[in-house]
């Protein structure tokens, strides 16, 4: 199994859990195989595997998995030879006991995940993670969302948990590549040396694959991607295009560009029901600091009640509407209908 070196960076692909969103959680063990078999021969130092909203995220709230994570975990982990089969876990949705049964399905990863400024309700899966030989991981959500003093503040409870690394993650895709450097190189400034730091960036300005260079510039040195950028929104990184940047400045990957390009054209497009990319709807995500992953949600609205996606993305920018509030989708959508009958019947 893959184990960090130094002297290179740590490569983690999120195709099948952030990705999980692109294609409404409906992957199937075949494409989940297939995927985990071509990143694991490419030598990507983690892959992570659970429902696109961490371990026990299918729900009516957020969208049934095709399959049970245990289930997706196992099939990643019968392939994996080299890769480290990683998993997400959002408190209060997944618990520890879920942890177990990831652990025991062949999870040897967790990155326990929460708002940006929530970092205390991490404590005990943080724990729970370290108890059971687990490679422990902070992941703090919305980046955008928290001054940076408050950022480090919450790195500092998540690394006095027991996390072994921090990521400062960008899901609404919202920030600039200074103002990612500035998070990354004050988080990395106020944790202890052996805590590593880590970036999850979107695409959603097309900013991606730079910010993931600024915080690699600022002091990161565990990056998350996805091949052909599958993710929420207009998606994360691309993993094969980030390869290639640092490969071209000199940074060392480990990673096998022909193969990952390959993986990303040959099995991961043709499974888009809708294009990953930036557009209209995915742009006004970062425009309006929204998380990447209410995309889909707003456009089911958008549908229902007529009323333009963009308009709802915005408003839910205004409101500072998190992960976790997805119900408030619907409710924003009819507000905009009703004040649009009102002013119409003035």
């Amino acid at each position: 199994m893959a184990r960090i070196n130094k002297n290179k960076l740590y490569i983690q692909d999120v195709t099948l859990r952030d990705g999980m969103h692109s294609v409404r959680h409906a992957y199937s063990l075949d494409d989940v195989r297939a995927i985990a078999r071509a990143l694991d021969r490419a030598r990507v130092d983690a892959i992570e595997i659970t429902h696109g909203d961490g371990l026990t995220g299918s729900t009516f709230n957020y969208g049934f998995g095709a399959h049970d994570d245990a289930e997706w975990i196992a099939a990643v982990a019968d392939e994996c030879k080299f890769s480290r089969v990683t998993i997400l876990l959002l408190p209060g949705i997944g618990t520890v006991h879920d942890l177990k049964h990831a652990h025991d399905a062949g999870a040897r990863s967790v990155r326990v995940a929460t708002h940006c400024t929530e970092a205390d309700v991490s404590r005990q899966h943080i724990e729970a993670g370290r108890e059971l030989g687990m490679d422990t991981v902070g992941f703090l959500m919305m980046a955008h969302m928290a001054p940076v003093e408050k950022l480090v503040e919450q790195a500092l409870l998540m690394e006095s948990y027991g996390a072994e690394c921090v990521y400062v993650t960008d899901s609404a895709g919202a920030l600039l590549p200074g103002q990612y450097a500035e998070r990354v190189r004050a988080v990395r400034g106020a944790l202890k040396p052996e805590t590593e730091i880590g970036v999850h960036t979107h695409h959603n300005l097309t900013l991606g694959v730079a910010n993931a260079v600024a915080g690699v510039e600022a002091g990161a040195v565990r990056v998350d991607a996805s091949l052909a950028g599958m993710g929420a929104g207009a998606g994360n990184a691309p993993l094969e295009a980030l390869i290639a940047v640092l490969d071209r400045m000199g940074i060392e990957t480990g990673c096998d560009l022909h193969m990952l390009m390959d993986a990303a054209d040959d099995l991961v497009r043709p499974l888009q029901d809708r294009p990953v990319r930036v557009d209209r709807e995915s742009l006004s995500l970062g425009y309006s600091g929204v998380y990447s992953s209410f995309l889909r949600h707003a456009e089911n609205a958008s549908k229902l009640y007529g009323v333009d996606t963009r308009d709802i993305l915005a408003e839910l920018g205004k409101r500072r509407m998190v992960g976790g509030q997805e119900d408030m989708i619907v409710d924003v959508a009819l507000d905009i209908l009703k004040q649009r009958k009102a002013e119409a019947a003035e």
